[in-house]
Formats: structure tokens, C-alpha cells, sequence
């Protein structure tokens, strides 16, 4: 199954758009979120994608928690979580300072542990955990980008916004 992996929206629309228009056309089924949507708005359009969304909380929300159940698609994770996909264990964390936190709080290692906040592409393996930011969408301090991950067969690849072309 492909999952797309997208942190710090900042509530940048058109990027948004463009992710998603993207996920969609190469039928991405799920996608996890690393936080800092900021408001409501943007959440109401990353909802729009038909797959299921887990997403945790970033440090930057405007939005009411509560509001989030009105989104059948989301799967509120709070500031963490570790969920199971296609048999792959998976942490969220928004803070890299966080990440340790949820490996002791895991009973095993997750295989991976998706975070942002940093905006920055990141990837690096503590023990048998493989540690991944997938940069950001907004676009702020680096480019737009995102990561995608197979998780069949495991590969994980960062997508360049800019590289994807004009999409419908």
C-alpha cells in the first residue's frame, strides 16, 4: 500500500492541493500527518482526501481539538501515537525532541517514526527504527516536499513539490 507522509502545512492551500491532487492520482491510500496544519480551514481540505488520515497535534494549531471529530477520515492522535498499517508499526510525533519519548513508550520498535517541525528532510535509523521528516509543505525555510512509503516492499522516497509537474 503507498502512504504519503506530510508535516507543516502552515496553511499553504495551493501546495496542499497539489500534494493531494498528486496522492490521488497515484492512489496513495492513507496519509500521515505530522502537524501544524494551523487552522481549520486547512484541515477541512486535507479531509477532502477520501483515504484514511492519522495526524497528530503540531505547535503552531489555531484550531479546537474538538472540532476534529466532525472528520470521519481523521484519526486524532493527539501529540503522539503509534498506529499499525499493512502489518508496519508507525510513530507520529510533531517535535524530534519527542521521538524518544515514543520509542521507550513503544512496546517494540515501531518500524518507523514520521515527525516535522524542523521543516527540514530528514532520514536516519535508530536501531531498528527507521527516524523520517518529510520536510514540509509549506515551502517556509526549504522547499515544498513530502515522502511517500511502500509499505509493502518498504521503500520510502521524498517527493519534491516543485518537481511534480503541473497537475489537474
Amino acid at each position: 500500500m503507498l502512504i504519503a507522509i506530510i508535516s507543516d502545512i502552515h496553511d499553504n492551500l495551493a501546495n496542499l492541493k497539489k500534494c493531494l491532487d498528486w496522492c490521488r492520482q497515484n492512489r496513495v491510500r492513507k496519509i500521515i500527518f505530522c502537524g501544524d496544519t494551523t487552522n481549520l480551514e486547512t484541515i477541512q481540505n486535507l479531509a477532502g482526501f477520501a483515504g484514511g488520515i492519522f495526524m497528530v497535534k503540531g505547535n503552531e494549531e489555531l484550531y479546537e481539538e474538538n472540532n476534529l471529530s466532525q472528520f470521519a477520515n481523521i484519526r486524532y492522535l493527539g501529540e503522539s501515537g503509534i498506529i499499525k498499517i499493512d502489518g508496519r508499526e508507525i510513530g507520529l510525533v510533531h517535535q524530534p525532541r519527542k521521538i524518544e519519548t515514543l520509542l521507550k513508550r513503544a512496546k517494540t520498535p515501531p518500524d518507523y517514526i514520521f515527525y516535522g517541525h524542523t521543516h527540514k528532510p530528514w532520514l536516519e535509523k535508530r536501531g531498528a527504527t527507521t527516524v523520517v521528516n518529510p520536510g514540509n509543505i509549506a515551502g517556509t525555510w526549504y522547499q515544498a516536499t513530502f515522502a511517500t512509503l511502500n509499505t509493502r516492499t518498504k521503500k520510502l522516497e521524498l517527493k519534491i513539490l516543485a518537481d511534480l509537474g503541473h497537475l489537474s
